[in-house]
């Protein structure tokens, strides 16, 4: 049992992480995906548009919900550097999932709303990992790289467990 724990202890941040972030994700989701539907089939706006609209406003949701419970443990970098970081970012997954309903409507010349929200669903995939990377990179920085500093210059009297929880684990002791 104490290797379980161990194993626990040393990815628990990542893990609590991931799972908040999934969570945001599909409230999230269902925002955007609803909006984008209604106002593609419901308003008649352009699937370009649409997505695009929908996006800005499931964007600014995901931004307050991830910055005050997914990493609200991570420094407070200014709310005009991080959420212009986190739009420039989401704009990056908006072409995304832009290019994956162009790809559908355009390309393949499929239209209608079960190949709108596979197009849709597309986009989502390839979106959250791009997103979950950069945010947690860029956006919502551990505090140990706020102001430059990297873990490597940190001075040796800091605690290891201070360190962001890699995607694999330390193996030194």
């Amino acid at each position: 049992m104490s290797a379980l724990t161990g194993l626990y202890d040393r990815w628990r941040h990542l893990v609590h992480e991931l799972a908040k972030f999934g969570i945001v994700g599909a409230i999230n989701t269902v925002l955007d995906f609803g909006l984008a539907n209604l106002l593609v089939f419901g308003l008649h706006w352009s699937p370009l548009v649409g997505k695009a609209g929908s996006v800005a406003v499931a964007a600014t949701s995901s931004y307050f919900m991830n910055r005050h419970w997914t990493f609200r443990h991570r420094a407070r970098t200014g709310l005009g550097r991080e959420y212009g970081l986190f739009f420039l970012l989401n704009g990056v997954g908006l072409l995304i999932a832009e290019a994956c309903i162009w790809t559908v409507h355009n390309g393949m010349h499929k239209s209608g709303p079960i190949w709108f929200n596979i197009a849709q669903l597309a986009g989502l995939v390839l979106g959250m990992a791009f997103r979950f990377t950069t945010y947690k990179r860029w956006v919502f920085v551990h505090p140990d790289r706020v102001g430059g500093e990297r873990p490597s210059e940190r001075p040796a009297g800091r605690a290891r467990r201070e360190r962001e929880p890699a995607l694999v684990p330390d193996q030194r002791g």
